[in-house]
C-alpha cells in the first residue's frame, strides 16, 4: 500500500533520527521507501521537516497538499505549517512541544494556541492524536526521548503501525545506538501503550 508521511519540528527534537528509523524499517520489511530531509537553520529551534513515501517504486520527493497519511508535528508553531498536508480522514499526531521565538517572548507576535491547531486540523478532515509535553514518561527519573516515545504513539495509535510491524521497529529503536539500549525501548514501549487525546477532547491554550 501506499502510504506518506510528513514529519516537522525544530532543531534538537530528533525528527530527522525518527524518520531515519522508519526508512530503516521500511527497508527491512521490503517496503520501497522515498525519504526526503529539509533543515532548516542548523542550530536548536530551527525548522526540520521530512517527507517519507512507503510502497511507491517511482514517486516525486514532494507530498502534495492534501496528500499525506500521517503528518506528525512535535512543535505546535510548526504544526500550522504541515496541517495543509493532511488527507482528509488522514491521522495528525500532534506533540505540544512550544518553541517561543524571540519576537513572542518579548510580547511583538504571538503564537498560535492548542485551539487554532486543533480547528484547522479538524476543518481539513483529519483526526488529531494530541501529546501533552507533561505526559512525557520517565525512565529512572529521566525524561525518555521524545522522538522515540512519538514513534511508538505513532506505529501503536495510527495506520503507521499497519504498514510496519511493530517488533521490528522495536528492534531498530533497541539496536540503533550503542548506549541507552534499554532506556530507547522503554520510550517506545510507552507510546505504544499511551492514550493520546482525541480531537474532542483536546483543550488548552
Amino acid at each position: 500500500m501506499d502510504y506518506d508521511l510528513i514529519l516537522v519540528g525544530v532543531g534538537g527534537q530528533g525528527v530527522i533520527s525518527l524518520s531515519e528509523i522508519v526508512t530503516e524499517v521500511a527497508c527491512q520489511q521490503g517496503i520501497p521507501v522515498n525519504f526526503y530531509p529539509i533543515k532548516g537553520m542548523a542550530q536548536r529551534g530551527g525548522f526540520v521537516k521530512a517527507q517519507i513515501r512507503l510502497g511507491r517504486k517511482v514517486t516525486g520527493p514532494n507530498i502534495p497538499q492534501k496528500g499525506a497519511e500521517l503528518v506528525i508535528a512535535m512543535e505546535r508553531s510548526e504544526a500550522l505549517k504541515a496541517v495543509r498536508f493532511i488527507k482528509p480522514g488522514g491521522d495528525f499526531l500532534l506533540f505540544g512541544y512550544v518553541w517561543a521565538p524571540a519576537a513572542v517572548m518579548l510580547g511583538e507576535a504571538s503564537y498560535p494556541t492548542l485551539e487554532q491547531v486543533l480547528v484547522q486540523v479538524q476543518e481539513a478532515g483529519g483526526r488529531m492524536h494530541y501529546l501533552d509535553p507533561a505526559s512525557l514518561p520517565l525512565y529512572e527519573g529521566t525524561s525518555v526521548p521524545t522522538n522515540i516515545f512519538v514513534l511508538g504513539v505513532a506505529v501503536g495509535h495510527t495506520g503507521l503501525g499497519e504498514v510496519l510491524d511493530p517488533s521490528g521497529v522495536a528492534r531498530i529503536v533497541q539496536t540503533r545506538w550503542a548506549r541507552g539500549m534499554e532506556r530507547n525501548l522503554f520510550a517506545f514501549q510507552a507510546g505504544l501503550e499511551a492514550q493520546p487525546s482525541e480531537g474532542h477532547e483536546v483543550h488548552g491554550g
